[in-house]
Formats: structure tokens, sequence, C-alpha cells
């Protein structure tokens, strides 16, 4: 298959935007750490990739330092957010201004050296193992090589340009 971008798009940016604003998400942040430096964003642009291998999907503007440390360190970590993390959600989207934001939430690490976020719904440690450049974004496929979830806790849901909550849970 071929993902390389169109001659000409079928519609515009906009429209592009619009359309996909209608699609929930689970709010993510995904993590990266190599010799010392750590980064991190929000994505929504995440998706189970396979059960074999347990592997997941992640989408990160190819411009970004975090697509470079990503492909520098050869993994991530990804952390899909708790109903009552929309801080951590804003301060990883950049929407506080420029601030420290691994000093929101309750930060550990996994034993590969990647940021793990307590208190999220999932949380999992990846190695990359393919990459997909495509338009603006690189798409990184990683293998699960830890994943901790919280059952008791519902995620936090992107749609229509805001958060939104799961009815009746949490």
């Amino acid at each position: 298959m071929d993902l390389r971008s169109t001659e000409q798009p079928l519609v515009s940016n906009a429209e592009f935007r619009t359309a996909m604003s209608s699609m929930a998400s689970t709010v993510s942040v995904v993590t990266a750490s190599h010799d010392g430096e750590v980064l991190g964003r929000t994505a929504t642009a995440v998706m189970s990739l396979a059960a074999t291998p347990p592997s997941v999907l992640v989408s990160i503007d190819i411009e970004s330092r975090l697509a470079d440390l990503m492909a520098k360190s050869g993994r991530f970590s990804l952390a899909m957010l708790a109903q009552d993390q929309s801080d951590i959600g804003d301060a990883f989207a950049g929407k506080l201004g420029d601030i420290d934001r691994f000093s929101f939430g309750s930060w550990g690490q996994w034993p590969s050296g990647n940021p793990q976020l307590h208190g999220a719904v999932t949380t999992l440690d990846c190695e990359i193992i393919g990459s997909i450049e495509t338009g603006t974004h690189v798409l990184f496929a990683g293998g699960i090589i830890q994943a901790e979830t919280i059952a008791s806790k519902s995620p936090l849901l992107w749609h229509r340009h805001g958060y939104h909550r799961l009815d009746g849970l949490d």
C-alpha cells in the first residue's frame, strides 16, 4: 500500500478537521526518553494495531522533536488518560504555555527508562517495530513490552474540540 500524499486532496484541510472532530477518541499522551531528554505530546491519533504481536500505532508530527527522539531511542510510552486527567492533556497539548509538562500528574519510569504516568486508564511501554512517513506525520508501530491497566478508571474522551466523559462511569 502506498501512503504518499495524493496530487490533489479530495477535501480541504478545514473540511477534514471538521469531519475528524466527529470521531470520539481516547486522549493519550505519547512520551519518549533518550540521553537524558524526556518529551511528550497529547495525541488522539492512536490505535490498536494487532494482538499478535501485541502492538499499537501512534501518529506524530514528522517535524516535532518528539518524533526525532522516538526514532533515536527506538522506544516510546503511551498513557491513555483517565477522566480526571484533563489537566495533563492540556499541559501536553501545549495549551498551558511554556511549562514543565511532566509537573502535571504523577510520573514514574518503566524499566526501559521511558516515562510512566500513574493513574492513567492504561499505560504501555513500547519498542518501535516499524514506521511509515506519510504527509506531515510519521506513524510509529510499537510492540508492547509492558502494560498496566486500572480497570476501575474510565477514559478521557476528545470529541468536537472538547473533553467528554462516558455517562454513568467513574
